[in-house]
């Protein structure tokens, strides 16, 4: 999977590793890199071997520290509507992949940075890791999703504060607002932190899986009934073959073989 210039894609007992590799620019994500992401993740919902996803960024200081600011400089009214549309529309494939979708917060994660690992499902962070949404700094918001996402992940108050202050925060603090799901002590101990999780997700039924993204991601769908999506989910589980052998696993005491069927 060498074929990119900005990410590098691994896979690795059927969790493929993406990382953003612009260390010279603090892994920052212009548009090229951004439609390598498109690329890769369509890659994801396709191929049948990969199981799950991690995405970090390349080396020990960030994990994306934002956006390219020389090609964000450039942008007028209306290819600044384009430009925005265009991150929005490639983080949500990352948001309603059926497949897992970890961030491995490995340190700057800073405007595009925190859009990028809050549009995943999970966010794990090393205790080195900053987050934040600085765009008012440069006289522009957030404009891949950040403003919705920061809001349902900590809460409009929070998330004003943050977005109207451009302050960071810890990688702590971030776990405490529910930004973060778990901090690793160790840079060391992420990558695997994030591997033995989705290992334990991916041992599950995948169908049940995306099932759950789809009815989670009702909650922030204008138009949409989550109860009924939920209601609707439940019944397509219930003709699968996943959901007969985990029945019968769990009647018969023993561990389960989901085929994704």
């Amino acid at each position: 999977m060498g074929e990119f210039e900005n990410i590098d894609l691994v896979v690795k007992e059927g969790i493929l590793i993406l990382t953003i590799n612009r260390p010279d620019k603090m892994n920052a994500l212009n548009v090229a890199t951004v439609e390598e992401i498109r690329t890769a993740f369509r890659r994801v919902y396709d191929d049948n071997e990969i199981k799950g996803v991690i995405v970090t960024g390349e080396g020990p200081k960030a994990f994306v520290a934002g956006a390219d600011i020389s090609e964000i400089a450039a942008l007028n009214e209306m290819n600044g509507r384009k430009f925005s549309e265009n991150g929005q529309e490639v983080f949500a494939l990352i948001e309603n992949c059926h497949k897992p979708v970890l961030a491995a917060i490995n340190g700057y994660a800073l405007g595009g940075g925190c859009e990028l690992a809050m549009a995943c499902h999970i966010r794990i962070a090393s205790s080195n890791a900053k987050f934040g949404l600085p765009e008012v700094s440069l006289g522009i918001i957030p404009g891949y999703g950040g403003t919705q996402r920061l809001t349902q992940l900590v809460g409009k108050g929070k998330a004003m504060e943050l977005m109207m202050t451009g302050d960071m925060i810890s990688a702590e603090e971030a776990r405490s607002l529910g930004l973060v799901n778990h901090v690793a002590t160790t840079q060391d101990e992420l990558l695997p932190t994030c591997e033995a999780m989705l290992h334990k997700i991916i041992a599950k039924a995948p169908l049940a899986i995306g099932m759950v993204v789809s009815c989670a991601n009702a909650v922030y769908t204008p138009g949409e009934n989550g109860f009924q999506t939920e209601a609707n989910s439940f019944g397509s589980c219930c003709k699968t073959e996943d959901f007969k052998e985990g029945t019968a696993a769990f009647l018969e005491k023993r561990t389960p073989n989901f085929k994704g069927e």
